[in-house]
């Protein structure tokens, strides 16, 4: 049934409107939170975006070992760089389209490569993601006390800050960091775009001030190029096509048609990466550019192009700011995954929860505690993780291309094969890369990573075992018995005589049949004294209920009341037992901090040691309860 407002009484009505009025319902207010398709590129591409500072930099520095003959093979690297990108972009969009659920390397191996195949691309994502934020962090910072050398020896304070600075803002919801790094990814986009018109429209360099008086890192007398070194050139480069799998593992984040915006982002995105690096790539070859030690060659491209002057370090704050929020990518991307892998239950499933603003907060602060771990270990130097980086997300990518090609040959579409085989194509060249990467910088640091895959493998494995013990225990997915009225014996731990006393014994009796008053008594002086008083006052109150005294020899409480339930349960088997435990809930935080905590030893005892049913009756504190 529709309700409509009632329209006026009039001879002269207008014609219905066709326009849908505007949704504000919940379903609404949810939209609010997600992404546009530009919103998109700017929360989930800032990996990819800011690896054109690094992505080329990687191929020259191997080719430089060949010479300024190697030199000459970096557009044929980047082409092949760029045919792959093209693959990848071609993929993960019918990724999206498969998948709309997000998951990207993970959903497609788990659906067509099996489980454990999912769950080793889930691995390898996740530590590509967090790398990526520890990589992206300590990369910005380095920008910026290569500008102020004063602030190196406070860079990982600095660090910590940004994590800090991009933590708080994704913690406010990804719609709102994706408009807060709109701009800086705009403005270095549009920065390298110019470069690469300007410097293409140059027949010298510029200025080659900033690579003046710094060492080359050129090999000499080599006059040949081997099969091995540019497949190393290759790999290396691959660094740039981190970020690309970002889109499809977040698809539900867009808006609807999410989808097909998600699509569009990807499409976007790719072409966006392939023009810098190809333009870049042109530039290096265009300008002789040699690699010299201390000057990165967006530097040296930045001061051929426009020379040393305001838009040389326009370029550089660009570059520093994007590198520094990059780390964006991982907290878009990685929060979505693990709530995909809490559902499946290889992860707690708090990593399901969302927040107000359909922000997976759990997901977010545990990707900022791992990360901050990395920045510490590492003393805020990037060199140190670079080694660690980008192995994840070739094994991610090779998983998902060889997934593509059996999906293919499953369902059989129009044009089936010709898919297929690009899909193959890039799942040989992926895998390739994986191997050589990892068999470059294993002694670098890869081990780590070599490691981590299955021993994150393995927890994800005992996570569901766990999780399916449980559910044989709760009998979930059975019809259950159906529900009966059976006895019930309710224990309160009392040590004295409050309001909070008599809330807790009305509620006990109007929880069970029989309830029981229970307090555990001690040998001391004192303790006597105590026992006698709460004797005379339970006499002259007559609660209507039996005080039991458990005696214990030493100044113990959780133990001797869990002792007297398991004793009660021998004696009642038909009774269900629980135990109401009474504590004050101050108005303020800080006030907890005055309590004696009996009502958690109680109930840790209890849960240990017994079957019996724990109920914490919170009696609020309030400004008014004093004086009611």
């Amino acid at each position: 049934m529709s309700l409509h407002p009632r329209e006026p009484a009039t001879t002269d009505r207008p014609a219905p409107s066709t326009r849908k009025p505007p949704d504000t319902g919940p379903g609404a207010a949810g939209e609010r939170h997600r992404l546009t398709a530009p919103q998109g590129l700017a929360a989930l591409s800032l990996d990819a975006m800011a690896s054109v500072a690094y992505g080329p930099e990687s191929i020259v520095l191997v080719l430089a070992a060949a010479g300024a003959y190697g030199l000459g093979f970096t557009l044929p690297v980047t082409l092949a760089i760029a045919v792959l990108l093209a693959v990848l972009v071609a993929s993960y969009r019918q990724v999206i389209a498969a998948f709309p659920d997000g998951g990207g390397s993970y959903a497609v191996a788990k659906r067509h490569l099996g489980h454990r195949a999912g769950l080793v691309a889930a691995a390898s994502l996740i530590l590509d993601y967090v790398l990526n934020v520890a990589v992206s962090v300590t990369a910005g910072v380095a920008a910026l006390t290569s500008a102020f050398p004063q602030l190196y020896g406070e860079r990982v304070w600095i660090c910590l800050g940004v994590l800090a600075l991009v933590t708080a803002v994704n913690l406010f919801g990804v719609v709102n960091s994706a408009r807060a790094f709109l701009v800086p990814t705009a403005v270095f986009v549009g920065s390298i775009l110019v470069m690469i018109t300007v410097g293409l429209f140059r027949d010298g360099p510029a200025s080659t001030a900033s690579a003046a008086g710094h060492a080359p890192a050129l090999g000499e007398g080599a006059t040949a190029v081997g099969a091995l070194l540019l497949l190393k050139a290759f790999a290396a480069g691959c660094s740039a096509l981190t970020g690309v799998e970002a889109v499809a593992n977040a698809v539900p984040s867009f808006r609807a048609p999410a989808a097909r915006r998600a699509q569009h982002t990807e499409v976007a995105l790719g072409a966006l990466l392939g023009v810098m690096l190809i333009g870049l790539s042109l530039l290096i070859g265009r300008f002789h550019l040699q690699p010299v030690e201390g000057v990165t060659v967006l530097s040296q491209l930045a001061d051929a192009s426009f020379g040393h002057n305001a838009a040389f370090y326009v370029i550089q704050f660009a570059t520093m700011v994007l590198l520094a929020l990059a780390a964006n990518t991982s907290f878009g991307g990685l929060p979505v995954l693990m709530s995909l892998l809490a559902r499946d239950n290889h992860l707690p499933h708090l990593f399901a929860l969302k927040g107000d603003r359909q922000v997976h907060r759990h997901g977010v602060l545990w990707l900022a505690a791992v990360s901050g771990v990395l920045l510490v270990v590492s003393g805020g130097d990037t060199n140190t993780l670079v080694p660690l980086f980008a192995i994840g997300v070739f094994v991610g990518f090779t998983l998902c291309q060889a997934g593509m090609v059996l999906h293919w040959n499953e369902l059989r579409p129009g044009g089936w094969r010709t898919k297929a085989l690009l899909n193959a194509l890039g799942a040989l060249l992926t895998g390739v890369s994986a191997v050589v990467v990892t068999a470059t910088k294993f002694t670098e640091g890869a081990w780590l990573v070599v490691l981590a895959l299955p021993l994150l493998v393995l927890a994800f494995g005992r996570i569901h075992r766990a999780y399916d013990r449980i559910g044989a225990c709760l009998e979930l997915g059975r019809i259950p018995q159906p529900p009966h009225r059976s006895p019930s014996l309710v224990v309160v731990p009392v040590s004295g005589l409050s309001r909070l006393t008599s809330q807790a014994l009305t509620a006990a009796r109007s929880l069970g049949d029989i309830v029981l008053a229970v307090t555990v008594t001690h040998p001391g002086p004192e303790d006597r004294q105590a026992l006698e008083a709460l004797r005379r006052d339970w006499e002259l109150w007559k609660p209507g209920v039996e005080l039991v005294e458990i005696h214990s020899e030493r100044r113990e409480l959780g133990r001797p009341l869990s002792r007297y339930v398991t004793e009660l349960a021998g004696t009642h088997p038909a009774f269900h037992i629980t135990v109401v435990i009474p504590e004050a809930d101050p108005a303020h935080v800080w006030q907890r901090l005055l309590q004696n905590q009996r009502g958690s030893v109680v109930a840790h005892a209890i849960r240990r040691d017994t079957d019996a049913v724990i109920c914490r009756l919170r009696f609020r504190i309030t400004a008014g309860s004093a004086s009611s």
